[in-house]
């Protein structure tokens, strides 16, 4: 495996904590189901939901970028996730606006006009995942502090 490749272990350990997230939410649809729809929100989990979203499009972005590395005249594609989360989160709840994706400037370009840099890209990847793997935990404390808050009162 060379040095600015994805490991695929970060993968199973990315697509496990997915799969581990959509079974405590079916779980709680399950337990919700017969007793009319339970919906639990809070403002954090909307902005977790916000996070999540903005770092899985920040995992694609850099796919497509990995993906395109070798097409003659590729530019590396990006988008600024400290400004768009910044945006999500100043849109109070409102109509989601899709992040901003400009070609990133500054990088080196090849004689057949592409300038994807794997070792730029694997470390896109690496904070992308970060951010998500974090994201995650952060959405499965909020819901146990739910949970938790509601089968105080048993």
């Amino acid at each position: 495996m060379n040095r600015g490749e994805p490991n695929p272990r970060d993968w199973k350990t990315l697509d496990r904590g997915v799969e581990e997230l959509e079974t405590e939410l079916q779980r709680i649809w399950w337990q919700s189901a017969g007793k009319g729809l339970m919906q639990i929100e809070t403002t954090l989990s909307d902005e977790l939901a916000r996070y999540l979203d903005l770092s899985t499009r920040q995992i694609q972005i850099t796919a497509a970028n990995m993906a395109n590395i070798d097409t003659p005249g590729y530019r590396t594609v990006g988008m600024n996730f400290e400004a768009e989360m910044a945006a999500a989160l100043a849109t109070d709840g409102e109509d989601e606006v899709a992040p901003k994706i400009d070609e990133v400037g500054g990088l080196v370009v090849r004689p057949d006009g592409n300038d994807v840099s794997m070792d730029r890209e694997g470390m896109q990847m690496a904070e992308a995942q970060l951010k998500f793997r974090t994201g995650v935990a952060l959405m499965r404390r909020e819901y146990t502090r739910i949970f938790d808050a509601i089968h105080a009162g048993k």
